[in-house]
């Protein structure tokens, strides 16, 4: 059975891995009712039960640890990890925390904290890793916005190139929206971007926008009369109790939608065929047990030029604040980080979204005005 670790970096990061553990839990608990370690749950959890070795097949589950490193440069969601209802999946030493922050500041992220810290994130990595029968990918979780997820996350995607190449490195990105509150968050995002073109084997973007207008959607879904339409109010898309803390926070509901995400792109097999030159154009993965809450579920993820919309707005974001060299001082001040790395990443960015651009024809041309995700009622 294959394994993956996953590596949550940042306030972001952190907050929807933890939803994530604790829906896997959730899942596996609603099917394997007698608590028996088992090849599912070995694919994100390890046993540490010293008598598991001696025992019988089938012995009872006494101790669950993630296969996870959680990194964050500020203090306040991982001590609240250690306090929570997800305390007995971590050791403290699959934390690594600071009490400073990175000041919303990709340089410091990346270059400061990167250096300091590096040996110590390889190390926790490798001790992850080393527990793995067959380890498969990384999935790494980050925003875009912040100083530690952008900046110390795409660090953290280099180590994993440097120190195990041959394992497949997916990342879950979190955009800001159009109206975040971190002023330089454009900054942060493109130049995290040009870290995400050149050293991840896949990238799933995600726009806080989106995950806004999709909880808007379920929530009046929920008090919906219109047959069929109806969700539960407790089922595990839109709950967030548990996890971090045992009552719901403001974004719970829209980490879930990340952590379902997640969940759902874990046992796929193609099985429909195809013309030779697009084998892999499809893949479907069927499971026989829902969610926990629904009678079924669906994911799409589709590699297409929807995507180059967002992009462009987030380069004309970019663009205002660079030509007015606005808090470009904060940047430069850091060791390592020089003024060039704006215009290259700049440039980086102009250059995917021209690949988009060469992939869709004029009458398909997306605008600014092009709808976002929506989920059909």
């Amino acid at each position: 059975m294959t394994q993956s670790v996953i590596i949550q970096v940042g306030q972001c990061g952190n907050q929807v891995g933890c939803r994530f553990w604790d829906l896997a839990l959730r899942e596996h608990a609603h099917v394997n009712k007698r608590g028996i370690y088992d090849e599912a749950l070995s694919s994100f959890f390890r046993n540490v039960d010293p008598r598991r070795s001696g025992g019988a097949p089938g012995s009872r589950i006494t101790a669950l640890k993630a296969r996870a490193v959680l990194i964050d440069m500020e203090e306040g969601v991982l001590s609240q990890v250690l306090c929570g209802p997800l305390q007995q999946l971590f050791s403290s030493t699959q934390l690594i925390s600071n009490s400073y922050g990175s000041g919303n500041n990709w340089a410091v992220g990346h270059h400061t904290y990167g250096s300091v810290y590096r040996e110590q994130i390889v190390d926790q990595i490798r001790q992850a890793a080393e527990h793995c029968d067959c380890l498969q990918c990384f999935f790494l979780i980050h925003s875009m916005g912040g100083g530690t997820g952008s900046g110390l996350g795409t660090c953290v995607l280099r180590l994993l190139e440097d120190e195990f190449p041959d394992v497949c490195r997916i990342v879950t990105a979190v955009y800001p929206s159009a109206e975040d509150d971190v002023i330089t968050s454009p900054y942060n995002s493109v130049l995290a971007m040009r870290e995400l073109t050149e050293h991840a084997h896949c990238v799933l973007p995600v726009e806080n926008q989106s995950l806004m207008d999709i909880v808007s959607k379920i929530q009046l879904m929920t008090h919906s009369s219109k047959p069929g339409s109806v969700v539960k109010k407790d089922c595990t898309i839109i709950s967030g109790k548990g996890g971090v803390s045992k009552s719901e926070k403001p974004f719970d509901a829209m980490n879930n939608i990340v952590a379902n995400l997640l969940l759902s792109i874990t046992r796929l097999r193609p099985t429909l065929s195809f013309v030779p030159w697009n084998q892999e154009g499809w893949k479907t993965g069927v499971c026989s047990v829902p969610p926990v809450g629904h009678a079924h579920s669906l994911l799409a993820l589709a590699n297409n030029t929807c995507v180059r919309a967002s992009f462009t707005e987030l380069r004309e974001r970019f663009t205002r604040l660079y030509r007015k060299k606005a808090h470009l001082h904060h940047y430069v001040c850091v060791e390592g980080m020089e003024v060039s790395g704006f215009s290259e990443a700049l440039h980086s960015l102009s250059d995917l979204i021209e690949q988009y651009d060469t992939l869709t024809s004029p009458s398909e041309a997306l605008t600014h005005n092009a709808p976002r995700l929506s989920i059909a009622t």
